[in-house]
């Protein structure tokens, strides 16, 4: 897998947060930074999923968004019940 060296701008305390957690970790800054642009990456790409099946449910079955608000309100008061 080939690489590309990229230039990039953080605020110095967010800059010496990276560098303490990569110390913290036995990493380099670039190990760090790489990890955390894929797990960005990939829980962007969960909550897109999850968003996409909610609306296909939706569709399916035709709700409204008051019908989705109502069964969340719901849900949440058998919990607090329980």
């Amino acid at each position: 897998m080939s690489t590309v060296t990229v230039n990039i701008s953080f605020q110095n305390s967010l800059l010496n947060e990276i560098d303490k957690t990569a110390r913290k970790e036995h990493r380099s800054r670039s190990e760090l930074l790489r990890d955390a642009a894929r797990l960005y990456i990939q829980r962007q790409q969960q909550w897109d999923d999850l968003f996409q099946l909610g609306e296909r449910i939706t569709e399916e079955k035709q709700l409204t968004l008051r019908d989705v608000e109502d069964e969340i309100k719901s849900a949440r008061q058998e919990k607090r019940g329980s």
